[in-house]
């Protein structure tokens, strides 16, 4: 297949048979306890993949090989977004475990004699390159330029300084409700984070106070009953979406001249980096940010270079020259206690060539005799 054929992605629905079998292993996934966010992006990359197959006459799950499913791998590894842009190894490697989870569960299910995509191997991929953090400098900025004398100025403030006050992840910021704030404590509640998993993050106080300023002054203009108690919500009175979230907060970091790329989750990983330079233990970073493994809150420590550089000048003997007031030919690095930069090294070499002593020559009977 070409590159030009290749630069379209299918979208016509999944024909009878393919639906039915989605459907089903869909359901599956949501008994199973499967976040909803996980099965709703199965169900977006299973339709793709049902909609190039329909569109090469393969319109059940019976006419699939691994022959078909390696000529599919090939197609995504090809395929260009309307930006003329390959599709990344992450997302070629998502539309695939879609695919591969499908056919085992049909193999399980009895509905295939063996599995098609049982051998299939799929891309590799690389840890995920964290964002530049911002710095202080340019946090102050991005938060600066969301004008508090308009209501969605108001609540653009609110929600950056949430965003990176507790390092909530995109969807977390969606779902929070009135009912998970405790203010007067200066925490909030996360329900059903990534994993399903509850926890409990601290606020800043200033993030406190432009959020109650939000919920006093602005919030009510957005309510439409019946109110479901969404923290923050669109001019309409709608939760966001995520993607115009994701867009808000670009739009900000745009506005402030700053080209580093991510959104909401630059925002959290500028929070965790911030945190981490200034002294606090990154398990309790891990406890924050909630995740499941300390491995992966250890990346934030990859990225530190500031704290890597403090760390290095503070304690590596070699980190700085000595600077002394006097010039270095009168300075005694030894009575320092220093070690002794290029220029007093040269100064005391210099300082000791002195002419080389008279040969002397020593004899059996103890006499000496000059060259």
């Amino acid at each position: 297949m070409s590159l030009a054929a290749a630069t379209t992605l299918p979208t016509p629905p999944p024909p009878g048979a393919w639906a039915d079998v989605v459907a089903r292993y869909l359901e599956a996934l949501r008994l199973t306890h499967y976040a909803a966010d996980t099965v709703h992006i199965r169900a977006l990359y299973l339709k793709y993949f049902t909609a190039w197959a329909a569109a090469r006459g393969l319109t059940k799950p019976e006419d699939i090989t691994r022959a078909a499913l390696e000529r599919y791998q090939r197609w995504l590894y090809h395929y260009r977004k309307r930006t003329g842009t390959p599709l990344s190894v992450w997302s070629q490697h998502g539309r695939l475990v879609a695919v591969k989870g499908l056919f085992r569960w049909l193999t399980k299910q009895r509905v295939l004699a063996t599995n098609p995509a049982a051998e299939l191997e799929l891309p590799r991929v690389t840890a995920q390159r964290l964002p530049q953090p911002l710095t202080d400098a340019e946090i102050i900025d991005v938060l600066a330029h969301a004008d508090p004398t308009t209501p969605i100025g108001l609540r653009d403030r609110a929600l950056l300084e949430i965003g990176y006050s507790t390092g909530l992840r995109r969807m977390e910021l969606i779902r929070l409700r009135l009912y998970d704030l405790d203010l007067a404590r200066g925490v909030l509640v996360v329900r059903e984070g990534k994993g399903q998993k509850d926890r409990v993050v601290p606020i800043g106080e200033r993030a406190i106070a432009w959020l109650e300023k939000y919920l006093d002054e602005a919030r009510p203009e957005f309510v439409v009953e019946p109110d479901e108690g969404t923290v923050f919500l669109t001019r309409r009175g709608r939760p966001f979406h995520p993607n115009n979230l994701s867009r808000l907060t670009r739009d900000y970091l745009v506005a402030a001249g700053i080209a580093k790329r991510g959104a909401c989750h630059l925002l959290r990983h500028t929070m965790a980096t911030g945190m981490l330079e200034h002294g606090a233990d990154v398990r309790v970073i891990q406890e924050i940010l909630g995740h499941a493994r300390l491995t992966t809150t250890q990346l934030y420590t990859r990225v530190s270079i500031r704290l890597l550089k403090a760390v290095h000048t503070a304690t590596h003997p070699a980190a700085t020259l000595a600077r002394p007031a006097a010039p270095p030919a009168a300075v005694d690095g030894a009575a320092t206690g220093q070690l002794e930069g290029p220029a007093s090294l040269l100064a005391a070499k210099a300082s000791k060539e002195k002419a080389p002593p008279p040969y002397t020559q020593r004899h059996e009977d103890g006499t000496e005799s000059g060259a």
